[in-house]
């Protein structure tokens, strides 16, 4: 499930510390993010995709480990971008 070129565009410009970031923890969170929720939609219509599932899996725990590195790195970073993904904790 590949984000089109546009959307993955917006999220760049949204999340981005500076000019040409697309590195950052924050950026590659955010487009974990987004390709989750697409992936999602589309096991919730193919229930039997177990493929998919496994690669949903695999991002999750992608995001979660970028996610832990931002928390240790810096925690006011990691507060406000788990603000603007919606996450819980």
């Amino acid at each position: 499930m590949a984000l089109d070129p546009k959307s993955k565009e917006d999220v760049i410009k949204k999340f981005a510390q500076g000019k040409g970031d697309t590195g950052s923890p924050e950026v590659q969170a955010a487009l974990l993010s987004e390709k989750i929720t697409k992936l999602v939609e589309h096991l919730q219509a193919h229930k039997k995709d177990e493929h998919s599932r496994r690669g949903l899996l695999s991002m999750v725990n992608k995001r979660r480990r970028l996610l832990f590195y931002l928390q240790k790195k810096d925690i006011k970073r990691y507060n406000d971008l788990s603000k603007k993904l919606g996450l819980s904790k």
